[in-house]
């Protein structure tokens, strides 16, 4: 199975490579003239008959339309009376949260990672 996985990955790289040199030759050629297409000839209009007039179409007389059924009225409908529900228990008060103590935002200072004042000499 390793074998062919190895077989197909060749053969696509060689497949490659022949594909990358044929666009290379085909960039590499001139490109070709455009071929002249030969004259449609011009033809001539042809000279149509006078428009005869058409007769008119029967105009038929079509019967009355039947009255539309009435639709039949719906019964009511009575739905029984929905019981109540029981009023929810209170739920006691929760005591306050106390408060968060602050955070400092500066970071002290310690002496011994100071390093000492420097002495200013002055140069001759």
């Amino acid at each position: 199975m390793a074998s062919t996985k190895w077989f197909i990955l060749a053969f696509f790289v060689v497949f490659n490579i022949n594909m990358s040199l044929a666009a290379r030759n085909l960039l590499q050629t001139t490109t070709p003239s455009v071929p002249t297409l030969p004259m449609v000839p011009t033809l001539p209009n042809p000279t149509l008959p006078l428009p005869t007039t058409q007769p008119s179409l029967p105009n038929p007389t079509l019967p009355p339309l039947p009255s539309l059924p009435t639709n039949p009225s719906i019964p009511t409908v009575t739905f029984p009376s929905i019981p109540t529900i029981p009023s929810l228990p209170t739920i006691p008060s929760l005591p306050t949260i106390p408060s968060f103590p602050t955070i400092p935002t500066t970071i002290p200072t310690i002496s011994f990672f100071t390093p000492p004042p420097s002495k200013t000499t002055t140069s001759p």
